[in-house]
């Protein structure tokens, strides 16, 4: 259980990014200008904002004396630095919901403690215009001018309030602050994505979050997050599919439990992953990559790395660099299997990706008007309806796929592309298999919007249907749906391209119906590389509703 909240003050309690900063920008400036550095006022502005941008973290006064000042450089970069931080504060307020937050938390029996950094005259002046002495519990101020260190307050907190650290939250915009001090000493800890700091990225694994929101009301909701996460640490969770979909939910999923195995289909035949199986020899890696990306814990840039997509007319246009890094592992280690392992060390993945199967294998349909395709390519771009599925040539599963399924507390199948992301998985025979006889909790995510070139018209039931015709519905213990219903004019954007909100209609159902908003909040239509990525499932909502099938929905 959380007892313990320990915030930052600014820019988490209270918005300090704008007037504030803008006016001690100001005072740095005349003070940089007094003690001797040629630029005008506005010159200084601007150079401390584009500094900060490059590196919000930085001492940009140190680094203004070093490029613009001759002599004085230290005394000019102190002078700075004390003008930035003076105690003139101006009018300031709480975010929106803040009280409301502090209310309750003191309602849980929560501990609302805040350990703010800075200039202590300005902290304590800034705290009194705000109104929070009687809102809190406790209040530290690290002073930055005469110490100790702030991780010695955080020290304190556990022993005077006599708590273990995974009973605290540790909530703030600054990752390599509040969130690192939090990690190293193995506190849960929330960031706040607002301010100057809110598009830094990690460098390490101790500037990781636990969990993110965007509003500092959303933090009830990290709480609930985390305390399931501490509840169900050990929970073994296997999630079948492929695509983007399946990242989505492991996104999400691996807030709860280090026990997190994705399963993943390696049959596409197009795009960069196709080319490659062509070209190489090399089972495709795209829907694999894009899965230990999501359970990565290594650093932004490698994970970006991993991603990034070449361009231009070179023969390189449209490969990901991570693709041919485990097609070129594959060659070096000589098997699909230890490229996957090798490339899981190197991302540092919290948790295991398996393919269905190491064999090179076909997707294949029967369409309803009698024609036999073959490849996952053409099955995805098929005109008519497809009548069955089928392997070419019949698959041999991947053991450790196969043994995790069959000691998991739950297995997921979706979201995803029905016939070309979730439906390979379960056409391998001994997987398919090992699904019908574990004793986990079996959960089926239907999709949230039609496809045009698989699932044109299908309703709920429809996907039932088919996925019966694979894997009875016996087996299946919950179904999730979707019940929230978009803006009309988002959904006439899909509807232009004979994309529709899947239409729930399902009323005959041995297993749970579980009805709930899964819908992430959309802010633009992405494309993903000649993919349009129609909307989709929230990761959060999606993972804490799975979450709690086995804590008793």
């Amino acid at each position: 259980m959380i007892k313990a909240v320990i915030f930052d003050l600014d820019d988490t309690l209270f918005d300090c990014s704008g007037l504030l900063v803008a006016n001690a920008r100001k005072r740095a400036a005349k003070a940089m200008i007094k003690s001797g550095v040629n630029l005008t006022e506005k010159q200084l502005i601007e150079e401390q904002k584009k500094l900060n941008e490059l590196n919000p973290t930085s001492n940009v006064f140190e680094l203004i004396a070093l490029n613009y000042a001759k002599t004085n450089k230290n005394e000019i970069t102190k002078k700075a630095l004390e003008a930035y931080n003076s105690g003139e504060v101006e009018e300031i307020y709480l975010f929106k919901g803040v009280k409301e937050l502090l209310k309750e938390l003191k309602q849980k029996k929560i501990k609302r403690i805040i350990v703010t950094s800075g200039i202590n005259k300005r902290q304590q002046k800034k705290i009194d215009l705000l109104g929070l002495r009687n809102l809190v519990d406790e209040i530290f101020v690290h002073d930055i001018e005469t110490g100790p260190d702030k991780e010695e307050f955080f020290i304190e907190i556990l022993k005077r309030f006599k708590l273990k650290p995974k009973e605290v939250i540790s909530v703030g915009d600054r990752i390599h602050s509040e969130i690192r001090i939090a990690n190293k000493l193995g506190m849960n800890s929330v960031r706040l994505l607002h301010g100057r700091f809110s598009k830094v990225k990690p460098k390490n694994i101790l500037e990781e979050a636990d969990y993110s929101i965007n509003l500092i009301s959303d933090l009830i909701n990290a709480i609930n997050a985390l305390e399931s996460k501490n509840n169900n640490s050990n929970l073994k969770i296997v999630a079948v599919g492929g695509g983007t979909g399946l990242p989505i939910l492991l996104n999400g999923l691996k807030k709860y439990t280090a026990n997190l195995t994705a399963i993943v289909t390696v049959m596409d035949s197009g795009r960069s992953s196709g080319k490659i199986r062509t070209d190489l020899g090399v089972l495709p890696p795209g829907d694999i990559r894009n899965c230990l990306v999501a359970l990565s814990d290594s650093e932004e840039l490698l994970k970006d790395l991993f991603q990034y997509r070449f361009e231009g007319k070179t023969e390189l246009n449209g490969h990901s660099f991570g693709n041919l890094f485990i097609a070129a592992l594959t060659k070096m280690q000589g098997s699909f299997e230890l490229a996957l392992k090798e490339a899981s060390k190197i991302l540092a993945i919290k948790g295991k990706v398996f393919p269905s199967t190491l064999d090179d294998v076909n997707l294949c349909a029967e369409l309803n008007n009698g024609k036999i395709i073959k490849g996952e390519f053409h099955v995805r771009s098929s005109e008519s309806g497809i009548k069955k599925m089928f392997l070419s040539p019949e698959p041999k599963a991947f053991n450790e796929a196969v043994n995790s399924v069959l000691e998991a507390d739950i297995v997921v199948l979706g979201p995803g592309s029905f016939y070309t992301s979730i439906t390979p998985n379960l056409l391998v025979k001994e997987l398919n298999n090992a699904i019908k006889k574990t004793k986990a909790k079996k959960v089926f995510v239907l999709n949230i919007v039609t496809q045009p070139d698989q699932t044109p018209d299908f309703k709920a039931s429809d996907y039932l249907n088919e996925l019966n015709k694979i894997l009875s519905l016996n087996f299946i213990d919950f179904v999730l749906v979707n019940n929230t219903v978009p803006e009309k004019k988002i959904l006439k954007t899909y509807e232009k391209e004979k994309a529709f909100l899947v239409k729930d209609d399902l009323t005959d159902f041995n297993g749970k119906i579980i009805r709930t908003d899964l819908i992430e909040e959309l802010s633009g239509k992405r494309i993903l590389w000649e993919k349009a990525d129609f909307l989709r499932h929230d990761s959060d909502k999606l993972a804490k509703t799975i979450i709690s099938v086995i804590n008793g929905f």
